[in-house]
């Protein structure tokens, strides 16, 4: 799921409307995809399996493959991305790396044959038909609305960035050698046969990328060929290759890939300062010295029983606490996550209705793409900072640059950017009012003055946050 620099690009000639192309496709979606919510969604990509037996027997445990003859869903699937697609986007301004990687697995090793620059469309197609070299493509969703829409719902079901690659390879030959990824992957098999092979894992639930031999991964223990309208998917650190049969012209597939650096681990690495933050205001052991000299030891082992009594102190501190901070992985993922999907002919969203006043009765918007989270006061730089509660928000985030990050940019324009609200710790729980309650009256929040009630609910109103009614 590679975070870096792009630029958006509007889909050419073929979809001399892609607006209006769009909404066919849309308008045809919900026999094969359903929309309605993230549940629905998500239940329509795996189905007929059910979700309950998804997640009790396939989630992070072995793959699932789903084979269907089924004619609407394997056009629909091929209406997300067409090899035909390339020239037009080609036109846009794509880049090697950033937009499109050409590749080829030779000899068990990949081999990168990318030019320097632009894409040239005719040197792209030339490379595909007489070097046999597979086309990865970087986060279509930044050009696909179909794309767009699903994996905007899927980040809403799994409350995890997702990502996705198209991959496409001419016949009889393999992009990329064995090898296994630090994601759970889900592939929708678009155009053409793929012939896949999967390995046990070295690496079970792998944190990282990795290349395996062929003489380390053994025997398949899964092979089979996808077709138009399967769907695989199999967890981190199952070891895969793939590669397009002879006497079938191309493959074209797309990864969505989710739950990159999501797991326990990661969460405790950013809930545990606050963790010890807090409770060292309260327990004079954690706030007593280290040993002198110990930060110029080069073993520490002697140190190791007083870590030990000291962590068991924080996990009596957690059984008996509601509160965690979790605020970078929360930021982080509100901040790079995908807008709603409201329509490429949509205006930007802007305050619209009435303007709520005191005797009005409001209700949350888009609640999958807001957080709540308390927070040392960042506009405050003196020694003691107070806790503010902030509300942040993907409202504003940019489509074009998803899960692209921003090593390369260098204007303000292209970096991330937190979308919210500060608020002081005493309007948490009337935050919390909003978010719980399918609607509330706005006279009836949690705060002291009429005046502080009609601000909260004003600020949220400016940001599209939430509606009168």
């Amino acid at each position: 799921m590679p975070k870096k620099g792009g630029k958006h690009a509007e889909m050419g000639k073929e979809m001399q409307a892609q607006c209006k192309r769009a909404k066919v496709e849309a308008a045809s979606s919900p026999s094969v995809m359903s929309f309605e919510n993230p549940d629905s969604l998500f239940g329509s990509l795996i189905s007929p399996i059910k979700q309950e037996t998804f997640f009790r027997e396939y989630w992070e445990q072995k793959p699932l493959l789903v084979q269907r003859s089924d004619p609407l869903l394997a056009a629909y699937y091929q209406s997300l991305f067409h090899l035909s697609d390339l020239k037009d986007l080609c036109s846009q301004g794509l880049y090697y790396g950033r937009d499109i990687n050409i590749c080829r697995c030779v000899n068990g090793k990949k081999k990168v044959l990318n030019k320097e620059g632009k894409v040239n469309y005719m040197q792209l197609k030339k490379d595909f038909d007489q070097k046999k070299a597979t086309i990865q493509f970087h986060q279509p969703q930044r050009f696909k609305e179909e794309l767009w829409k699903i994996q905007e719902k899927l980040e809403c079901y799994f409350g995890s960035l997702v990502g996705s690659n198209v991959y496409i390879t001419p016949q009889g030959s393999q992009g990329l050698p064995p090898h296994y990824d630090d994601v759970e992957v889900f592939i929708l098999q678009l155009e053409g046969e793929k012939h896949w092979r999967l390995y046990k894992p070295t690496v079970h639930l792998a944190r990282e990328y990795n290349v395996e031999p062929e003489d380390r991964i053994g025997n398949p223990t899964h092979e089979f060929i996808l077709k138009p309208g399967d769907l695989l998917y199999f967890p981190r650190g199952t070891i895969h290759q793939a590669d397009t049969p002879l006497g079938i012209s191309f493959s074209t597939h797309v990864t969505i890939s989710t739950y990159q650096n999501n797991s326990w681990g990661d969460f405790l690495l950013d809930a545990i300062p606050g963790l010890v933050f807090d409770t060292a205001k309260e327990d004079v052991a954690l706030r007593t010295s280290i040993p002198r000299q110990l930060l110029m030891q080069v073993d520490i082992a002697d140190s190791t029983k007083k870590l030990s009594h000291l962590l068991r102190r924080l996990a009596d501190r957690l059984e008996n606490t509601s509160k965690l901070r979790s605020s970078d992985m929360k930021k982080d993922f509100i901040m790079n996550r995908l807008p709603p999907c409201l329509g490429c002919d949509a205006d930007p969203l802007t305050p619209g209705g009435k303007l709520p006043k005191i005797d009005s009765k409001i209700r949350l918007q888009f609640r999958d793409h807001a957080i709540i989270t308390v927070e040392p006061d960042q506009e405050n730089s003196d020694e003691i900072r107070r806790e503010m509660v902030y509300v942040y928000h993907s409202l504003k985030n940019r489509r074009e640059t998803h899960m692209m990050g921003t090593e390369d940019d260098t204007s303000e324009e292209g970096m991330s950017q937190t979308h919210g609200l500060r608020f002081p710790l005493s309007y948490l729980d009337a935050l919390k009012q909003i978010w719980s309650s399918s609607s509330v009256n706005v006279k009836e929040l949690n705060l002291i003055s009429d005046e502080e009630k009609e601000n909260l609910a004003l600020s949220l109103w400016t940001e599209c946050l939430i509606e009168v009614i």
